[in-house]
């Protein structure tokens, strides 16, 4: 077998591999004999047919499989030759296979890249200093009372805070508008869920009164054909409710699992978990930061095999996101929406990659056990939850490979420069991108949805 290897671009290969041609016709004889013991054909016993009769009828179809074969296998021969490590499946391209000739094909595919990894050195990580104070258990369980409230209807004018129950009709230039109506519409006033302006002037209404409000949608407004546009509401108020905060008592406590104790167990449990998530946070940043600065240290070309096979699961989750739907086929969505974080995901993987080979990283099974046990702290049966995971090889993998960038993390950090920055919980739980009042809130109520599951 000759082979010849030239690099066409970047990490890209192109292979060309000749084999004899006796090497060909031997096994496509081979194969062609083995047809003849077990193939039926009308005037002839079994295992009698003439090699040149069954060469007439099935030489074609036999040469193209052993083809195929030899090309497999020539060409994983040939990496090994090589000492090449193909990222993906290469583009194979038969130029010569005439009979009696030599057979030669062209493998063309792309290479894992050459990586030498950068001082660890240099990389520098915030890692933020907090505990639950009082006070901040005191807010998350007035949270907890205000994810509870109960409604009740009022007669009177509607204040902010209160919840209205509207039917509204929204037009532009006097003329009904799609998306812009609604029956029986629930709504808390002060949410910030509607356009600016909308629930203010909403505030002063009562059942069965009818009113006219004026807004304007904000220039940037999802919906382009309505962003900046000024439009009017009709609405009718059906029915005007304040809100009713829960007493800290055995009744809500129960909602959260905790059926023993009273007050002070349900302090207990709720703490518990703010420090849990607190945790997880803080260890979210710092990874983040050790990640994000390893990628900014390491220049690293990606294969285009691996960014397209992990734009694919990118798809596919965004699919899962929608609830599987199964009229939208992942290959649909456009590759460009997911190319960046692709890329990303990629060269991550093969920098995490090369440290893990680089400091000799093995997963820590004991790390294993306790990433389950605090997993499972949340819920009421603990025992049960670590034996579903051990009995489930699929997540007890995805656990693995979580304690193992753990354990990058910590490999990384050893030799980082680390700062440690006292703040308070709220700040230290914030996502570090979340600089907005919005992304705040979201931030506030997963937090509080994670204390919920005491």
């Amino acid at each position: 077998m000759q082979v010849s290897l030239e690099t066409t671009s970047g990490l890209e290969r192109r292979m060309t591999i000749v084999v004899p041609a006796e090497q060909v016709e031997s096994k496509v004889m081979e194969r062609l004999k083995e047809t003849a013991k077990r193939v039926r054909i009308d005037g002839f016993r079994p295992g009698k047919v003439p090699l040149s009769v069954v060469k007439r009828r099935y030489g074609k179809a036999t040469r193209h499989e052993v083809v195929g074969d030899v090309m497999q296998a020539s060409f994983v021969e040939a990496i090994q030759q090589q000492s090449l490590n193909p990222a993906g499946m290469p583009s194979v391209e038969p130029t010569k296979m005439e009979p009696g000739e030599d057979f030669e094909f062209v493998a063309t595919f792309e290479v894992y890249p050459a990586i030498e990894l950068a001082s660890l050195a240099d990389i520098k990580v915030e890692k933020p200093v907090a505990e639950v104070t009082e006070a901040d258990l005191d807010k998350m369980l007035e949270n907890l009372r205000e994810q509870n409230k109960v409604w009740k209807e009022v007669d009177r004018e509607a204040a902010n805070g209160d919840q209205v129950t509207i039917d509204f009709v929204g037009k532009i230039d006097g003329e009904v508008f799609e998306g812009g109506s609604a029956e029986n519409h629930e709504l808390e006033l002060g949410s910030g869920r509607m356009i600016p302006g909308f629930e203010e002037q909403a505030e002063g209404i009562k059942a069965g009164e009818e009113k006219t409000i004026q807004v304007t949608f904000p220039e940037d407004y999802q919906a382009e054909e309505l962003a900046g546009k000024s439009a009017d509401f009709d609405i009718t108020a059906k029915k005007v409710a304040e809100a009713t905060l829960p007493e800290l008592n055995d009744e809500l406590f129960a909602k959260f699992g905790v059926t023993e104790g009273g007050l002070e167990k349900f302090r207990e449990e709720v703490q518990k978990n703010m420090e849990r998530e607190l945790r997880h946070a803080i260890k979210t940043k710092v990874k983040n930061q050790a990640m994000d600065a390893l990628l900014e240290a390491n220049q690293v070309d990606v294969p285009k095999a691996l960014v397209d096979g992990e734009i694919d699961r990118l798809r596919e989750q965004a699919v899962q996101q929608f609830g599987g739907n199964q009229q939208i086929d992942p290959k649909n969505l456009p590759a460009e929406l997911f190319k960046e974080q692709a890329e990303k995901r990629v060269k991550l993987g093969l920098l995490v990659g090369e440290l893990v080979k680089a400091s000799n990283i093995e997963v820590d099974e004991d790390k294993v056990r306790e990433t389950i046990e605090d997993v499972a702290s949340a819920y009421q049966e603990p025992a049960q939850v670590v034996d579903w995971y051990y009995n489930n090889e699929q997540q007890l993998n995805e656990v693995r490979s979580l304690v193992l960038e753990d354990q990058v993390v910590d490999t990384i950090l050893k030799e980082a420069e680390v700062t440690e920055v006292s703040c308070g919980y709220e700040e230290a739980i914030k996502p570090a991108q979340a600089k907005e009042d919005t992304a705040e809130k979201e931030s506030e109520a997963n937090t509080e949805d994670g204390a919920a599951e005491a």
